[in-house]
């Protein structure tokens, strides 16, 4: 789950609610959870309103910002230090969503910040 924390920091970082983002596991075996993931998550996305407009971002500000993160998570510094983060969540065998988000900021914080 060090990708959610990821990919939420990174939206937070361009100004983008990170609530618009959302991953869950459902198995193809769990067609009435998938049903009810995808109703939740469309009807929260609705609640939110358009991208960037619901953010105070006029729309060539919103494309500029969404490349920028783009290069970012695209960029091998970031990766690298991505895994080298993963690895040490493994170490501390602590997955708590509250670990993750600490161990994203502390390690990859100045970095993403610096990225956008």
């Amino acid at each position: 789950m060090s990708v959610n924390a990821l990919v939420k920091r990174v939206l937070e970082g361009i100004g983008v609610n990170p609530a618009r983002y959302n991953l869950q596991w459902a198995s193809a075996a769990e067609a009435p959870r998938f049903v009810k993931l995808i109703t939740e998550f469309t009807k929260k996305i609705r609640e939110l309103g358009p991208l960037g407009h619901a953010e105070g971002i006029k729309p060539d500000e919103l494309k500029a910002r969404i490349n920028k993160a783009v290069e970012l998570v695209n960029s091998q510094k970031l990766r690298m230090s991505f895994g080298t983060t993963t690895r040490a969540l493994r170490k501390d065998n602590d997955y708590s969503d509250a670990h993750i988000v600490e161990v994203i900021d502390a390690k990859l914080g100045k970095a993403i910040a610096g990225g956008l």
